[in-house]
């Protein structure tokens, strides 16, 4: 049929299209426009020819489009958003650290909310108490929200022997080839009815009561290995052969400690020898044998053949060793020597400011015995019955250190002959007063808050995983450039802006965009950038 009779009475317009060949039909109606005075033509589209048969090759109407409705609101899809860039950080590096293996091991029900707890810490550094908030609006491995009470439960349900085989297998993790630098510090608390809460030398100087926390530092891989935690009244010295006692029990191996003066005693080097453990101790000036080893190379040591440059900034040292035997069964140490001359006067008026503070301590009668010791020799001290105690300065032996011993510092060592080494790992032991800074103010340990002995050995525990992931954060940091001025906290708020948004009854998820300062980060550490 063709198209004049398939719509008889109506006039057809055909317009060609010159670049596909294509006719296309049109129906034409003429009518008059009254308001422009005017006749108009409406066209209406009715098809293509087929130019073979003459046909009408009818076109396709579209339906015209419904609008939807709205499903009711208890059925439209929720939206729910997560701040997930800090959580991503502190997930790479508790598994780059082999933290999440070990927990998961020794606490197969609780790890992810232990690990969740440690992420805070190091997050915010703020009271357990408050972690609620950040558990509902932050992606972490418990992945509920945290209530003060569970906080509570979790302390409780932490034991003694789940937190030594965590040590246990987390010490030889970290020890392996490995010095340990040993050190203790004091954490003030309020608490009445903790049998650990004691008075004693305060480090920060505060008139608190206060536990004692010893810690081992592992000098390469610049993480916490071991911690200890100890009554408030116990001597650094005291403490030693108990802590190297307990790392027997967890079976570890041989280990090299790096330790400050304040742990010497000939005690606790023997004790060091008899286990055969390498150790690297720096030795008090004061002891009789040191200052004889001292007579002997005060001649020489400052020769241009024990000149040494340390250190980044080349300081000038003269150092010396000297083959010694100790004890009855003569076993090989050595005993470097350091001489400066900068540092003799530097050295002498620490002396001198020392010797005033002793001063007074005599006087008042506040003094331990340690001090009295090893400083006596520097007083004449006189009792009398009318005059009472009169104390004056002995000094012929104080001008003795000024002229023979101010200036000089030595180390002890079993393991380590060349003085240069042995220096280079001392000074590493400041990794621990590092750490332990953080633990402070990085970790809400300034102060501790818990009155139960049992729920403060948990609440110690945590701290010491939040540690961990803090101290391999600095670590990865100093080692790129552009991040290596950054804080911890300030690295994590970085990439706060970093949220995923989930809408209910989808798979998959949306993440905001990441800014190059979130991009830097994510690759120093190696974690991939989520999709958008």
């Amino acid at each position: 049929m063709t198209i004049k009779d398939a719509f008889p009475n109506t006039n057809i317009s055909y317009q060609h299209n010159k670049k596909t060949g294509a006719v296309y039909v049109y129906s034409v109606k003429s009518y008059w426009d009254k308001e422009k005075k005017a006749p108009r033509n409406k066209q209406v589209y009715l098809g293509k020819l087929n130019q073979e048969t003459g046909e009408l090759i009818p076109a396709t109407r579209r339906k015209p489009r419904q609008k939807k409705e709205l499903p009711p609101v208890g059925e439209r899809p929720v939206a729910t958003t997560k701040v997930v860039g800090p959580c991503l950080l502190l997930q790479k590096a508790a598994e780059d650290t082999g933290l999440t293996t070990i927990l998961k091991r020794c606490f197969p029900q609780s790890h992810k909310m232990i690990l969740s707890l440690a992420f805070f810490l190091t997050h915010k550094g703020l009271p357990l108490s408050r972690c609620e908030t950040w558990s509902t609006s932050h992606l972490h491995p418990f992945a509920e929200t945290i209530a003060s009470q569970r906080v509570s439960e979790l302390l409780r349900s932490i034991s003694e022997s789940d937190r030594q085989r965590f040590l246990s297998l987390w010490l030889k993790n970290v020890s392996e080839n490995n010095h340990l630098c040993y050190d203790i510090t004091s954490i003030s608390s309020y608490a009445q009815s903790n049998e650990f809460v004691r008075y004693g030398y305060n480090r920060d100087h505060e008139d608190l009561p206060q536990i004692n926390m010893a810690m081992l530092f592992g000098q390469e891989s610049k993480l916490p290995a071991y911690y200890r935690r100890m009554q408030g009244n116990i001597s650094d010295v005291a403490t030693l052969k108990t802590t190297i006692r307990s790392l027997d029990f967890l079976d570890a191996s041989r280990m090299h400690f790096v330790l400050d003066r304040g742990f010497y005693s000939k005690s606790n080097i023997d004790d060091l020898l008899a286990r055969r453990l390498h150790f690297t101790i720096a030795l008090p000036i004061g002891r009789k044998w040191v200052e004889e080893i001292i007579e002997e190379h005060i001649d020489s040591v400052a020769s241009p053949a024990n000149y040494r440059e340390v250190g980044e900034n080349g300081t000038p040292l003269y150092m010396a060793t000297k083959l010694y035997k100790w004890g009855k069964e003569g076993r090989r140490t050595y005993v470097h020597l350091y001489y400066s001359a900068v540092r003799a006067g530097e050295d002498f008026d620490k002396f001198t400011a020392k010797l005033l503070q002793v001063r007074n301590d005599l006087e008042s009668g506040k003094i331990s015995d340690t001090d009295t010791k090893r400083y006596s020799r520097y007083f004449i001290i006189k009792e009398t019955p009318k005059r009472g105690r009169s104390i004056t300065f002995n000094e012929a032996e104080i001008q003795k250190y000024r002229n023979r011993y101010a200036g000089f510092f030595c180390l002890l060592s079993n393991k380590i002959k060349d003085p240069a080494e042995a220096l280079r790992i001392y000074r590493t032991k400041e990794v621990v007063e590092n750490s332990f800074d953080d633990l402070k103010n990085q970790v809400d340990m300034k102060r501790l808050r818990v009155h139960d002995s049992s729920a403060m050995d948990a609440r110690l525990f945590i701290q010491f995983l939040s540690l961990i992931l803090l101290c391999h954060i600095r670590n990865t940091c100093s080692s790129n450039k552009g991040l290596e001025n950054f804080t911890v906290r300030e690295l994590l708020e970085t990439l706060e802006p970093l949220v995923r948004i989930k809408y209910s009854g989808h798979y998959g998820a949306l993440h905001t965009e990441l800014s190059p300062a979130m991009r830097k980060i994510l690759t120093a550490f190696g974690v991939p950038a989520p999709s958008a």
